[in-house]
């Protein structure tokens, strides 16, 4: 059978944005279009990508600059990872997957010559023929997870999720699963007041006047981020013995990349699309 190339799975058009274009517009793009990232053209030439990964990882609380300067007012080029690796459309997809576990990366832009035809993400990769053929259980490729209390903050999630490149669990006091936190959580978390401008979190200030020139009530607390704010529940979960390819139906039909595995009633781990795109590569 021919080996499926990168011409087979892209997705095309590409959707572009300038490098003088704010960050708060690329977070609208990728929303609306519902996409995770972004090539950065300078007319007809390649600057860079920006993707959710790379707002995600900017909202660190305790990083000043970025708290105080709203996200409509910083350019794309500030976040866009400058000089993307590209393949052409003959590329194999085994060859792709390589690129994308060797380089930490989820999507690479298919040139023709001098010309961007598409580009290749690690979802097109799920819906190949090479996905299908996977039937071992997830037990086979699952890992540990990452959890968190649900009362974590933003900060701490941060934390975690750079450490282990990965989303986290979010856990009640009683260790069953209250929700997961993925980069897409991070990236288009709609709380402006509390991310970028605004008031800073964690502060009190004092409420505005009533019509009639009364305060109204004093002060008022803006309680910061926390995990339950901005976890995604409930959360999909599959047993052990789920073949991978039946895993990745779920994952298809549902448009997430993991499953929380769990052995009746007990977190058992996690499969990612990583995994099963690591298994591809081999």
């Amino acid at each position: 059978m021919r080996e499926l190339k990168a011409s087979d799975v892209m997705s095309a058009p590409v959707h572009v944005i300038s490098p003088s274009e704010t960050v708060a517009h690329a977070r609208h793009m990728m929303v609306k279009h519902h996409i995770s990232r972004l090539l950065v053209m300078e007319g007809k030439e390649l600057s860079g990508i920006i993707t959710k990964k790379d707002l995600a990882y900017r909202l660190r609380q305790s990083e000043p600059s970025w708290r105080r300067r709203p996200i409509d007012s910083i350019p794309v080029r500030v976040l866009a990872v400058p000089d993307p690796i590209v393949v052409a459309p003959e590329t194999g997809i085994r060859e792709i997957a390589g690129i994308f576990i060797e380089h930490c990366i989820s999507g690479v832009p298919v040139f023709d010559g001098d010309v961007v035809t598409g580009i290749v993400t690690k979802s097109d990769l799920m819906k190949s023929a090479l996905i299908r053929r996977l039937t071992c259980p997830v037990a086979d490729m699952m890992e540990d997870v990452a959890t968190v209390s649900r009362y974590h903050s933003l900060d701490h999630i941060i934390d975690v999720m750079s450490e282990r490149n990965d989303k986290v669990v979010v856990t009640n006091n009683d260790n069953s699963i209250a929700g997961i936190i993925t980069e897409t959580n991070l990236a288009f978390f709609d709380d402006e007041q509390k991310i970028s401008g605004g008031v800073e979190r964690g502060v009190a200030v004092r409420r505005r006047e009533q019509p009639r020139g009364e305060r109204g009530g004093g002060i008022l607390y803006l309680a910061p981020v926390i995990a339950e704010d901005i976890m995604t529940s409930p959360v999909i979960t599959t047993p052990p013995d789920t073949p991978v390819n039946h895993a990745v139906v779920t994952m298809n039909r549902h448009q997430i990349n993991s499953l929380v595995v769990v052995e009746i009633s007990d977190l058992a781990g996690i499969i990612k699309r990583d995994d099963i795109i690591r298994e591809v590569a081999k």
